[in-house]
């Protein structure tokens, strides 16, 4: 380890420890070239009331950056001192709060205080550090977090492929796959007509990619729709990449795509490509949300971790990035893993994925759907067994309950609870796919992210105005048959469903024309509260 030397003070919850079953095999080659991403404090807190929207006012995107953005003097202190090491300024953003250093494992290491080295895992190599990053203690109170030492696989994607050949026909009651419109159909999204035309619905990746051509078969051959236009932007070297493998990260990019293509053909998709590190989707995410050119209303993210995998310093400033998000009105929606209770830890213990676990995300949990036409005959939990997948869902133990969910805590879990809604994610009753030339079958909470997104988009189309952050509505004004169909039956491991919400499926799987009925009648009530997102 590095000696943090005098003068010098730790950046709080930037503590890491090597991967589990990770080891030090050498260490790091000292004139390596390498970037970090830093992020400085805001020049003013962003204060969300009780961890909702409450009633602060919408802000543009400017607006944002110039009250609530870096304090430039912060940036020019950070540049001041990656000269002093001899370090190079790549970019810097006074919006996403950010500024990109550029240097040799060296000289990272004299900066930060750190002892870089490779590791080895089951799962392969890395670049990685342990212990904390250091800064001088004139910085102490300005650089919030640094990213990017570390180059560790920080998320994983949350989908399933099944086994099951794919001979689409009309759902069964038996069950069996869906077409992304039959989904749109069953759970009476508002009529053909608001197709989120207007809408831009940003996708972050971290990894695989697309194929125009396969989109193209998609959505004209498979769903008999006009192709949506889908724009790939690159977000620290990450790149549009397809690996040629459905069960990799293309599987990802095409499910998302496809679906939330497939809900709102009308929207336009931008998909944010990003290395698959803490510092890759921090930057795609801060990208996707102070993007002054695309300006996505709605953000679909399908990749995540274990709380316990990540560091304090990343969830505080994914969650800030969040609410930035909330104050832009931009509805973000999470997968809330595929692993059930125990999201993949197996340690006997129940755990939680972030970001899904971000009080300021709208968690995406799984439901097994059986229909008949376009009823729903019924909808249980999805828990299909260790190897199948089940619906991620539980207690946070990094953020405590957010003021919409008052009520929900118990002495055993006073967590902000995951998830707040749910929608088809098995694979047994998956979504049909076109991934690499291949039709395939899909589930996973990967799937509820975009079709909770489409939804979002066609929503706020119908609306004239963006949703925003939803929870503090949905919690405070739906009800079991209003807006949602309650899940009540089946677990996914510690948890139960039942009545109301539950950390399986969270409020329940969505009734659209239901619920866009309830935010025209409170819009009716009180413009003022939705357009503050309450």
């Amino acid at each position: 380890m590095a000696s943090k030397g005098p003068g010098r003070v730790p950046i709080e919850g930037s503590r890491r420890d090597p991967l589990p079953h990770a080891q030090r095999v050498s260490a790091a080659q000292p004139d390596e070239r390498m970037e970090v991403t830093i992020r400085v404090r805001p020049r003013k807190t962003l204060s969300l009331e009780g961890g909702a929207a409450g009633e602060m006012p919408r802000l543009t995107r400017e607006q944002y950056e110039a009250e609530y953005g870096a304090d430039p003097r912060d940036l020019d202190a950070v540049a001041a001192f990656a000269a002093l090491h001899h370090l190079q300024v790549v970019e810097r953003s006074v919006a996403r709060r950010s500024i990109v250093l550029s240097g040799t494992v060296a000289q990272m290491q004299a900066a930060f205080g750190v002892s870089l080295g490779h590791y080895e895992h089951p799962g392969g190599t890395y670049r990685g550090r342990e212990g904390e990053v250091a800064v001088p203690a004139s910085l102490g109170a300005v650089i919030e977090g640094v990213f990017g030492l570390d180059d560790r696989p920080q998320a994983d994607p949350r989908f399933r492929l099944s086994a099951r050949p794919v001979r689409h026909a009309q759902p069964q009651a038996a069950g069996g796959a869906f077409l992304p419109t039959e989904l749109a159909h069953i759970y009476d999204f508002p009529s053909a007509a608001p197709d989120g035309r207007g809408e831009c619905i940003a996708i972050i990746e971290l990894g695989g990619g697309y194929r125009p051509a396969d989109l193209t078969t998609y959505f004209k051959t498979v769903l008999g729709l006009k192709k949506p236009t889908v724009t790939a932007v690159s977000v620290d070297q990450g790149k549009n990449h397809p690996t040629g493998d459905p069960n990799g990260p293309d599987g990802e990019v095409m499910l998302d795509i496809e679906v939330a293509g497939g809900v709102a053909p009308g929207a336009t998709i931008v998909v944010y490509f990003a290395p698959n590190t803490d510092r890759g989707f921090l930057d795609a995410i801060t990208t996707a949300i102070h993007d002054t050119r695309h300006r996505p209303s709605v953000i679909s993210i399908s990749w995540g971790g274990a709380e316990s995998l990540w560091t304090a310093q990343a969830m505080a400033s994914f969650d800030q990035a969040f609410q930035a998000a909330a104050a832009l009105g931009i509805t973000v929606c999470c997968a809330s893993g595929d692993d059930g209770s125990n999201d993949g830890v197996n340690n006997g213990q129940p755990h939680t994925d972030f970001p899904s676990s971000s009080p300021h995300v709208l968690a995406c949990g799984g439901t097994h759907l059986t229909a008949q036409g376009q009823q729903i005959v019924s909808e249980v939990v999805w828990n299909d067994g260790a190897t199948g997948g089940a619906s991620g869902g539980g207690f946070s133990r990094q953020f405590s309950a957010p003021g919409y969910q008052t009520g929900l805590a118990t002495p055993q879990f006073s967590g902000r609870g995951v998830p707040d809604v749910a929608g088809d994610a098995s694979p047994e009753t998956g979504y049909v796919v076109r991934v690499d030339g291949h039709a395939a079958v899909f589930g996973g909470t990967s799937a509820v992210a975009p079709l909770w997104a489409g939804l979002v988009a066609r929503l706020n189309q119908q609306l004239g105005r963006p949703l925003g952050f939803l929870n503090p509505f949905l919690y405070g004004h739906t009800a079991p048959g209003a807006g949602v169909h309650d899940i009540v039956q089946g677990a996914n491991g510690a948890y139960q469903a039942a009545p109301g919400w539950d950390a399986c499926t969270g409020l329940g799987s969505p009734d659209g024309t239901q619920l866009l009925k309830l935010l025209q009648g409170l819009a009716t009530a009180a413009p003022a509260a939705v357009a503050a997102g309450a």
